[in-house]
């Protein structure tokens, strides 16, 4: 039995479940909030899961920052030890997550790509970036286009600024003194995402996936892909194609161009399972704002779904998450715009041209 008070969800949470075994954290929880009567039979076990979920992207706690700019997706704070026990809160919070797999409760929880490939032990990649960090990614992206000889002058080594401490940590062993060069660009842009999205906040992702592990194994984990996982997680959304379309933009198409027609009748004949997947792909998280699509922000606040006119029939869509942007090229005809909208949205299109 769990007594807890609303004010004080997390840590009233945090200290009655800590020293329970993973064993004990599977069984049944009965939940009663302070001052609230109310007989558990399951509504308030919901309330309490609801409840702690906000409480743990609670800036207070500082161990979670929000990624890429956007307001409900969050990855471990590299500065987290501002707070004492922070990796103990990471554990615990890996058990809370683990426990609502378990219960198959839904979270109000989104993460960002990379810390879903954490939980199921894959290696992040440069394109996982761009909802991370969208600035840093266009810079590299930028690298990755053009010809860097004499015009870029970077090292295997990366600064970080520790409550304004000024920190250098190689990449590589010596990496300060390795000069990066047009031949070598793609391993500095891949160990440069891995040092930003793993290797800065390593003590907390293990911390939290000990917690994780401890109620779910890792094996289960690894039958779902990390779009799938998140689904897992948050719960399928619901998702309404009519005011979608009432709150897009577009660019250099019209709503009366014939592949705008096709792509909502397409899109329409979707199930929600593959609305979800197109919501994913398209704005980096299965999330519909509480407001509806009006409520869509990107990296510059406010950011309605934009789609833009891209060329060449034998491309795939692609999107950019940032913008809440769809590239969709002009295609021939409604059959191939099918194929080729299920197809980017199948395959995640996981962006960049490399692995």
């Amino acid at each position: 039995r769990l007594r807890v008070r609303r004010s004080e969800i997390f840590m009233d949470s945090y200290h009655q479940l800590r020293n329970r075994t993973g064993e004990e954290m599977r069984a049944k929880i009965q939940v009663q909030f302070q001052g609230e009567e109310g007989i558990d039979a399951g509504g308030v076990g919901k309330e309490w899961y609801g409840a702690l979920a906000k409480e743990i992207f609670n800036p207070n706690y500082a161990l979670f920052v929000q990624a890429g700019g956007k307001a409900c997706t969050y990855h471990p704070n590299p500065m987290s030890y501002v707070t004492r026990d922070h990796l103990d809160f990471f554990h615990f919070i890996g058990r809370v997550i683990g426990k609502a797999i378990h219960d198959a409760q839904n979270l109000e929880a989104w993460f960002t790509r990379g810390f879903y490939k954490h939980m199921l032990g894959k290696k992040v990649i440069a394109a996982d970036l761009e909802a991370f960090d969208p600035e840093y990614f266009s810079n590299l992206k930028w690298m990755l286009d053009n010809d860097i000889t004499d015009i870029v002058e970077l090292y295997f080594c990366a600064e970080s600024d520790e409550l304004g401490q000024m920190k250098v940590v190689d990449l590589k062993p010596n990496g300060r003194s390795l000069p990066v060069t047009n031949e070598n660009k793609y391993e500095y842009i891949q160990l440069m995402s891995e040092h930003k999205m793993t290797n800065s906040v390593r003590q907390q992702i293990d911390a939290f996936l000990k917690g994780l592990h401890e109620i779910v194994p890792p094996e289960l984990l690894s039958l779902f892909d990390d779009k799938e996982l998140e689904l897992l997680i948050s719960g399928l959304p619901d998702i309404d194609i009519e005011d979608l379309k009432a709150n897009t933009e577009y660019h250099n198409y019209t709503p009366q161009s014939d592949q705008i027609q096709w792509f909502w009748k397409v899109l329409s004949e979707f199930s929600q399972e593959q609305r979800a997947w197109f919501l994913q792909f398209a704005t980096g998280t299965s999330r519909v704002p509480v407001e509806g699509f009006k409520g869509l922000v990107g990296m510059r606040g406010p950011q309605k779904f934009c789609i833009h006119k891209a060329f060449g029939p034998e491309r795939l869509p692609s999107a950019h998450t940032c913008f809440n942007q769809l590239d969709l090229p002009d295609y021939p005809s409604e059959e191939v715009l099918r194929e080729k909208l299920l197809q980017a949205v199948h395959e995640g299109h996981e962006g960049f041209g490399f692995a």
